[in-house]
């Protein structure tokens, strides 16, 4: 798997910032399924989140520009997974906060709808 980052080089986030983008509710439950699931298409993002897309690909923009999420071109579908390169406190706080909140709402209806969507459109956006 390839996986191409917004730059040649991703940027250092502070933490300030990474706290910014999680204030985001959308955000936020973005990258919690990202953390349970690994790499997602934006297509199973917007379905498991219930947005539009031009909505979900706005903020997985904001992520990817922090250099939170990278991505993976496959044909017309853009593929999202945490950014390996992150801090490694941030990923124990995105590793932490999907574990806290996995039976919480909305991420437990989150994560439900997410088993579905991918079931549904994991064929098509390969």
């Amino acid at each position: 798997m390839t996986v191409a980052s917004a730059s040649a080089a991703a940027p250092v986030i502070t933490p300030v910032e990474f706290m910014r983008l999680l204030a985001d509710e959308t955000r936020l439950r973005a990258l919690l399924l990202l953390e349970q699931k690994g790499e997602l298409c934006v297509c199973e993002l917007t379905e498991a989140l219930e947005v539009s897309q031009p909505k979900m690909s706005r903020h997985l923009a904001h992520l990817r520009d922090a250099g939170v999420v990278e991505t993976r071109r496959a044909g017309q579908w853009i593929h999202y997974q945490r950014c390996e390169s992150l801090p490694a406190w941030a990923r124990q706080t995105l590793a932490h906060l999907a574990a806290e909140l996995a039976a919480e709402e909305p991420y437990w209806a989150d994560s439900k709808r997410i088993v579905r969507a991918i079931a549904r459109n994991r064929s098509e956006c390969k």
